[in-house]
């Protein structure tokens, strides 16, 4: 499979488990605001780094669930940071899944783009690495939402959202398709 094959397979698997979540829960998640998704993604790359780090998760959901939570919390999070947060749920299932393509389907482009320049150095890259630098992308993300979301020579958090993305999304096509695949 080439690599935009690839792309399409996993995302449409973060994509359908998002449709999924959104039949249960609606977009509940439009009252977060930007920092606590910062502090989700955290969370969810922390435990991925224990489990990498300790060889055993006690929870049964492994490292594949918590990289698509990345992917659908850094969607939702690029959802926020356009549209801003609300006191209760103010878009409808339908107008969600069109805002998570739009923002998906960027965040790709900047992905193939990326991927044109580096010659898809990141096939030669371990998981973990993945790991590390999602959490250093949120320890970034973090710095620049305590300066209010103003940067002097850095992107900006939506860039950073995006880079988090794609690296989830390295990770499930390694994990999905195997290291040299």
């Amino acid at each position: 499979m080439k690599t935009k094959e690839q792309f399409e397979c996993v995302i449409g698997i973060c994509r359908n488990l998002f449709e999924k979540k959104l039949k249960d829960y609606g977009a509940s998640w439009r009252i977060m605001r930007p920092q606590s998704i910062t502090d989700q993604l955290f969370i969810k790359a922390k435990r991925i780094r224990n489990i990498e780090t300790k060889g055993v998760a006690k929870v049964d959901e492994g490292v594949e669930e918590e990289f698509i939570a990345i992917v659908n919390y850094g969607v939702i999070g690029l959802i926020q940071l356009e549209l801003g947060f609300a006191d209760e749920i103010d878009i409808s299932k339908e107008e969600a899944i069109v805002l998570y393509d739009k923002h998906i389907t960027a965040t790709k482009e900047l992905m193939y783009a990326k991927n044109h320049d580096y010659d898809e150095a990141w096939r030669g890259m371990r998981v973990s690495s993945y790991t590390d630098f999602i959490l250093t992308k949120i320890n970034r993300t973090k710095e620049i939402e305590a300066h209010d979301g103003k940067t002097e020579a850095s992107e900006g958090i939506d860039a950073n959202y995006m880079d988090m993305i794609n690296y989830a999304l390295f990770a499930l096509i390694k994990l999905e398709y195997g290291k040299d695949n």
